[in-house]
Formats: C-alpha cells, structure tokens, sequence
C-alpha cells in the first residue's frame, strides 16, 4: 500500500495556531510590530541601513546634499513603492499577508456615517506607488463591496501609480450567466464596477467559474487555495489507495479532477445534483464507488452547506468510510453551522478568505491561511514576475 500524497507547494498549511509562528520567506530576521491576535508572526519591518554615507566630506557642506548610502536609497524606494492597505471586511488575512511581507500596513481611515454612506481617507501619501488593497466581498456583500469601490477611488485621487484590487473571496460570482430569461448577470456588472472605479489589476482567489475572469477589462491574477489545502491533507495518514476525490455537483468536476490528480491520482465520485430553488439542493445518485475508502468533497466555497452535507449522507449511504469537507471560501450562511457539525464530516477543512466569528467554529472544522500564498503573488505582480514558473507553477497562478 502506497503512503499517501505527494505535493509540490512549498506554502504553509497548517491550521491557524496562535501558539505556532509563521516565518517569512523574504525577511526572517525581524519582527513585526503589529501582530493580530490570531497568530504570533516572525516577520517585520524591511531592513533599513543604519550605516553612515561613505563619502568623504567636510562638515561645512549641508547635510541635505550628502548623498546617502546606496543600500538606503534602494531600500527606501522599495518601502515607498510598496504599500498595502485593508478594508474591514477581513483586516486579520491583511496583517497576516503584511507579515508574511515584512511590511506594515497602510494607515487609512474609514468610518460610516449615521446614514450608513462610507468615508474613506488615507492617512499616509501613496503618489507613485503600487498600492494593494485586501478586500473580500463576503457578507455583508454590498457594504463590503462598496467600501472597496470608494477604497480605490480614494488611492486613484491620491495618484497611486498601480491599484490591485485583493479580493480573496469575490462576491457576486455565482451570479455568472443567465440560467433564466430576465436575469441579470451580477458578477460582470461587479467586474464592472471594480474597473470604473480605477483599477488597474485584480487579485482573486478561487472564482466560482473561470468565466469571471473574462468579465474584467483588466489584467486578473487568479490564484488557487486547492495547495494549501493539499499540503494538510498530505500531513494526515491516509493510504492513497483508500482515497477517492468527490465532486458535490457536476459543475465541479474539473476542479475535482485536479485535486484528485494531486493526491497520487486518486479515483472520482460525482455526486448527481438537482436544485429546485436558490440555496436548495436535492441529491439523487452517486457515480463512482465509494464503498470502504475515505471520501474527500471538493468545492469552491460552502455556502448553507445543503448541497455539501446531503451529499455526505448520500455517501454514508453508499458505504464511504469517513468523509472529509474541503473547501476555500467558508460562507456559512444559517444553518451552514448546524449541518456540518451534525456528524457527517470527519473534518471539515476551509481557508481564512473569509473571516469567521468566534461562535461558528466547532471542533471538526480546521482554518488554513493563504497569507502567504496571497502575499508572494503581490510581491510577484510587484516585481512584474510571472506567476507560473516553477516551483510556483503547482499554486495555478493564471
């Protein structure tokens, strides 16, 4: 029997642990200084020289004509053309990210009014630079969304030379065509939006459908979470031989399939799906054999995890061992909470796009991070590098 998993990522997976550092690949050295409460990071500040100017000059001249070190001015222009900014929809991911970064975020103000209208300021100048803001459009959707819309508008006016817009979990993507007559397509009008409003890039991770990507006018960034996710599972002792990878719908089963292919290649279930109604799901079959092995569910995201867990009881039905829950994007709409936590799941496992409150945790569930996968892809759109070389050609950076 072959031992399970073989996976090429090199980011961090394992679960959020406040008592367990992350470590920066770029600046391990330092400490950051604002740490949120999830996590103790060992990243900070970027280094700055502290060395006085090597030139050889007389005291007379003004210090505002030395020319200072080399070092410093490199430094200093990579600090100023770098900045990172975090809306309030998901500040914990954002401080992870600037960690992981060795940066500080950005200092911005944003209240609402008594009217509930959204006043953004940023408290620090952004002329010239390439500025990044970490903003999911998760519930509540159009107040998270709207607050991005005038976060960019706000950078564009300060003459911010690039704005990538960060959108771990974007909103609206279910909305991606017409299944009946007179509806709208909300996730091109989103993409819509986000462009007028002044970006020049975005940053998303794990869209509902590929498709999305072409509603944007501009250049799109999509990275995968199915790594991170792929990395803990290779830490668990499961033998591959009793793995087999299960698609909830038909709709996922590409995305299944490449997850399958990552775990030793791995067999395919699909789970056959008929939905009466928005948020209702029916299960009618299964294709594939599940008896006796350890069942792993794929999905883009969880929404009231109907189409999930009806799905898991079908495969107990069908003699699956244990089933495992694996998905990026945790929205947990009522009653999410109450059907993954029945039993069904030997684990559900989800990654922080989306924050989670305190009292929707319970004690199958395990949160990932995809700080670092999120924060080396801004260094690389910064540094105009290419997603896809290797070893970062196993994250599905498009």
């Amino acid at each position: 029997m072959s031992t399970l998993l073989q996976s090429s990522s090199f980011i961090s997976s394992s679960p959020i642990n406040p008592s367990r550092p992350r470590i920066s690949l770029r600046n391990s050295s330092v400490r950051c200084n604002n740490v949120v409460q999830s996590g103790n990071f060992d990243n900070g500040k970027p280094y700055r020289s502290t060395q006085s100017s090597s030139h050889n000059v007389t005291t007379s001249i003004p210090s505002f004509l030395l020319a200072p070190d080399t070092r410093s001015i490199h430094d200093l222009v990579n600090k100023n053309r770098l900045r990172i900014f975090s809306g309030t929809a998901n500040p914990a991911l954002a401080q992870e990210i600037s960690c992981y970064m060795g940066l500080d975020l950005g200092k911005i103000k944003i209240k609402r009014f008594a009217d509930g209208e959204i006043y953004v300021q940023l408290q620090e100048s952004v002329r010239g630079c390439d500025v990044f803001l970490v903003q999911p459009t998760c519930p509540p959707a159009n107040e998270n969304l709207m607050e991005l819309l005038v976060m960019i508008d706000a950078c564009r006016r300060a003459s911010a030379k690039t704005i990538t817009a960060v959108i771990p979990y974007f909103g609206y993507a279910r909305a991606d065509r017409k299944t009946q007559g007179r509806e709208s397509i909300a996730a091109k009008l989103v993409a819509n939006l986000i462009t007028e409003a002044g970006a020049n890039r975005v940053l998303a991770c794990d869209l509902h459908s590929g498709q999305s990507m072409g509603y944007f006018d501009i250049p799109v960034d999509h990275v995968y979470g199915q790594p991170v996710i792929l990395d803990y599972l290779a830490s668990k002792t499961i033998c591959s031989d009793d793995l087999v990878v299960v698609s909830p719908d038909v709709g996922g089963v590409a995305r299944a399939r490449a997850f399958a292919k990552k775990l030793s290649d791995a067999p395919l279930a699909i789970v056959d799906k008929r939905r009466h109604g928005h948020n209702v799901a029916e299960v009618m079959n299964l294709i594939g054999d599940v008896k006796g092995k350890v069942a792993v569910m794929v999905d883009d995201m969880i929404d009231t995890a109907g189409t999930i867990s009806k799905g898991a009881a079908l495969l107990h039905q069908e003699g699956a061992r244990e089933v495992y829950a694996c998905t990026t994007h945790a929205v947990f709409s009522p009653p999410a909470i109450e059907r993954l936590s029945s039993g069904l799941f030997q684990e559900v496992i989800i990654t922080n796009t989306i924050p989670l409150a305190e009292k929707n945790y319970f004690p199958q569930l395990t949160v990932l991070s995809v700080a670092n996968l999120l924060g080396e892809t801004i260094w690389r759109v910064h540094d105009d590098c290419s997603g896809g070389i290797e070893p970062f050609s196993s994250l599905g950076i498009d």
